[in-house]
């Protein structure tokens, strides 16, 4: 498919065009680039793009067949995707099902454990500010989101955790954590946005505890591409 596009946005993974003579679409390009450590880290990861747009459009398809909003339309080529104009809410919303990462890092939480319930995070979107973690009481502060407006977003983002959850494990992946943006739509409907993919979630295979995601870029456990690629094929089956 041959759009004439015009780029708005460069991110860390992702390009984001507007789509002449269509309003209220973007594409989304994912690129090879791989960050860590809120930029320190800096590398690419070969075909990673292709995979993390096949592994999204996978993940989206199945929300969507489960009655979750999200700004998905369609795949058009082996890194783009047509999606739906948002404007994105700026709280980072993230979800733990195990410890690992901050939890074990800055709250001492042994990792591996496995959470009695899920813990809903905030991080205000700003990369000057290194996307801090913040509260519901920042967000009102800073006028981000209104109290219905989060009740919304964290019903919504326990309702995906709850559907992916079961979808990895069926795949004999265990769902550690996950990362969500939201956004509104030009009808002003909070949907789902972004990605979800092994940039953003962290992936244990379930019988091993092998680490199937970005980790393995962030701390140079090294086979990174086998691993998204493993994450890939495990959702196409």
């Amino acid at each position: 498919m041959t759009l004439d596009k015009t780029l708005l946005y460069e991110g860390k993974a992702k390009k984001i065009y507007s789509i002449s003579g269509k309003p209220d679409l973007y594409i989304q390009e994912f690129k090879d680039d791989a960050t860590a450590f809120n930029g320190l880290k800096k590398d690419k990861i070969s075909n990673k793009g292709v995979m993390n747009t096949e592994i999204t459009t996978l993940i989206f398809n199945y929300l969507i067949s489960n009655s979750i909003p999200t700004h998905f339309v369609e795949k058009i080529s082996e890194n783009e995707m047509i999606v739906k104009k948002v404007d994105i809410i700026k709280v980072e919303v993230v979800c733990r099902n195990i410890a690992a990462g901050s939890l074990v890092k800055k709250f001492g939480f042994k990792e591996g454990l496995v959470l009695e319930n899920p813990i809903v995070e905030y991080y205000l979107k700003s990369d000057e500010l290194g996307d801090p973690l913040f509260t519901e009481g920042h967000i009102f502060a800073l006028g981000l989101a209104t109290a219905e407006e989060m009740e919304f977003i964290k019903s919504l983002t326990l309702k995906i955790n709850g559907l992916l959850k079961k979808y990895f494990l069926d795949r004999k992946i265990k769902l550690v954590d996950f990362k969500l943006e939201f956004g509104k739509d030009t009808q002003g409907n909070i949907i789902l946005a972004d990605e979800i993919s092994p940039d953003t979630c962290r992936f244990w295979d379930s019988e091993t505890n092998e680490k199937m995601d970005k980790d393995r870029f962030r701390f140079d456990l090294g086979k990174v591409e086998d691993a998204y690629l493993e994450i890939k094929n495990r959702l196409s089956k």
